[in-house]
């Protein structure tokens, strides 16, 4: 009896049904980058001291420039601010005061050769900025800046708990429904964003639009993956995190078109209402169909795609009465991921790469930016390094297969990594192509373990899997900022040689999982136990039961 993969063989693997799909699915992998990366703008730390009042006033009377006043009235100032005291503190002097001298103005309030006392910033901030963040409209700065990290660990924390969740639902409830429940929530919590008053509820609701939009884009992932044939489900899955960096290209110039978060928070959020219309657009997934007992919807699907793709179905796949006897409906539990010994292996080793992909992409990103001095431009950059690395995995996936690539792109990462962390200061030009080469080998690691996360698990918990393994990602993105800023206090290069070690560890226990390449995705958890083998036996394959003579490979 034939699979769903054989059956896609003779209506089309790769055709206009699937390609309809992918592009529709790819404008919500793209929808995806506010969410994950919108902290960069909305967020933005301008350069900004504290507000004097009767500074302005005495500047216009000394006819001061901008550079004198700072110089003259911030403490620590050097030209451009870079200091804490020039940021959060002030001289606790009156400026309104009479006889103040433009040539000393501090020498003719305390005294020659007296100390200034300082104090905090009681009237507010002035921000060097045309635009408005988080930062500047509640004044996330100098004692209060945790409430930025705390904006960004709200979503990452939605995540988390969010990936087990969702993932559950899709696997329960089907895909399709997940994705639309999972968008029209996202998009309620996009809305609410731009509208709400305090910065207490504008965490709230991050939170819960984290809750809902990552397990969305998994959703819209596996969907993806699992309406194509094998031999096009790598370059889908791949393109498909392509997407996403599309996505950062855009994001990156409406950010730069609109530097005021509100209005870029609702010119990103509108356009994913038309996401909506997935409801009329996609098909349920004809593998969780399958996996469920639904033979005659699957089957539907299966017609629909044929006819779409101009393919002539042949006469003996028709549905006679469904599953085998031993293929009855299956529901997923969170035990079915540790419950047998391959799929325990997999999922611990899973979840250790994706921590660790999450710590070094994100870390990365943090550690090169600490000096930027175009946030836009680095952004550019950072997006752009992402497509090679898509490339060089589309290239060599199928000449070497999964396994090898993805351990090889973790150890590039953790070399390039320690190699930067080594090279002196005043060679800046080789530490910043070290660490793109860092940062392109683990793009590819992060594409990779995505990827490979969704052929080694069985369909009832291959949502799920991907879910509960990407939720130590989120946990990497609680605990990065920790270890960037506060490691680099010790030494600036310490977050790097961390990021070695975890780098090299992942690519080595990589080459413990199973090799995939030209594999069908397992069907039930034998096929999974017995992914060591050249081919899983016939019987433990979920088929489809048809009239007539059964359908072979050709």
């Amino acid at each position: 009896m034939p699979t769903l993969d054989d059956i896609l063989e003779h209506v089309g693997e790769f055709d206009r049904f699937q390609k309809q799909t992918f592009f529709i699915l790819c404008l919500l992998s793209a929808s995806f980058t506010p969410v994950y990366v919108g902290v960069v703008f909305f967020g933005f730390i301008p350069e900004h001291r504290c507000s004097n009042p009767g500074v302005a006033e005495l500047s216009q009377h000394c006819g001061w420039s901008l550079e004198e006043q700072l110089n003259h009235t911030v403490p620590e100032w050097d030209g451009h601010g870079a200091s804490f005291s020039s940021r959060c503190r002030r001289y606790e002097v009156d400026w309104n005061a009479t006889g103040i001298s433009c040539t000393d103005p501090l020498g003719s309030l305390v005294g020659s050769g007296s100390t200034v006392p300082l104090g905090p910033c009681r009237d507010g901030w002035v921000y060097d900025s045309p635009g408005s963040s988080l930062v500047t409209e509640f004044d996330l700065v100098c004692e209060d800046s945790w409430k930025l990290d705390l904006f960004q660990s709200a979503v990452n924390a939605g995540f988390f708990i969010g990936s087990i969740n969702i993932g559950y639902i899709a696997d329960r409830f089907g895909r399709k429904f997940c994705l639309l429940t999972t968008i029209f929530a996202n998009i309620v919590c996009g809305m609410l964003l731009v509208f709400v008053p305090t910065y207490l509820w504008i965490v709230i609701i991050r939170f819960l639009q984290g809750l809902v939009s990552k397990g969305c884009w998994t959703a819209g992932y596996i969907l993806v993956t699992e309406v194509v044939g094998p031999q096009y489900r790598r370059t889908v899955g791949i393109l498909y995190q392509a997407a996403f960096s599309v996505g950062l290209l855009l994001f990156d110039a409406i950010a730069y078109a609109i530097p005021h978060w509100r209005w870029l928070q609702l010119t990103v959020t509108l356009p994913t209402c038309f996401l909506l219309l997935y409801y009329w657009c996609l098909p349920e997934s004809p593998r969780w169909l399958i996996s469920q007992g639904k033979n005659d919807k699957a089957m539907k699907i299966v017609s629909d795609i044929a006819k779409k793709n101009q393919k002539k179905m042949p006469s003996h796949f028709k549905v006679s009465s469904g599953f085998e006897e031993d293929c009855g409906k299956q529901n997923p539990s969170l035990m079915d991921l540790f419950r047998t010994p391959q799929i325990r292996k997999n999922t611990l080793i899973l979840m250790y790469n994706w921590f660790t992909s999450s710590v070094l992409y994100q870390g990365l990103i943090m550690h090169m930016g600490m000096a930027a001095e175009n946030m836009y431009l680095d952004f550019l950059y950072s997006a752009l390094v992402e497509f090679p690395a898509a490339f060089i995995i589309i290239v060599t996936i199928d000449r070497v297969g999964r396994r090898y690539p993805w351990a090889l792109s973790n150890l590039v990462a953790g070399a390039a990594c320690l190699a930067t962390a080594l090279i002196p200061e005043d060679i800046h030009w080789l530490k910043v192509i070290t660490g793109c080469i860092g940062r392109m080998g683990i793009t590819m690691a992060f594409e990779m373990v995505c990827f490979v996360n969704t052929e080694l698990y069985p369909t009832y918990i291959r949502n799920l899997g991907v879910m509960v393994c990407s939720s130590l990602c989120d946990v990497g993105g609680v605990i990065v900022p920790f270890i960037v800023y506060r490691l680099v206090e010790i030494w600036h290069d310490l977050p790097l040689i961390v990021f070695t070690v975890l780098g090299v560890i992942a690519g080595g226990l990589v080459l413990l999982l199973p090799e995939t390449k030209g594999r069908v995705l397992p069907e039930t958890v034998e096929d999974v136990e017995n992914f060591h083998r050249q081919s899983a036996p016939k019987a433990n394959k979920i088929y489809l039961k048809v009239q007539g003579s059964e359908v072979t490979r050709g």
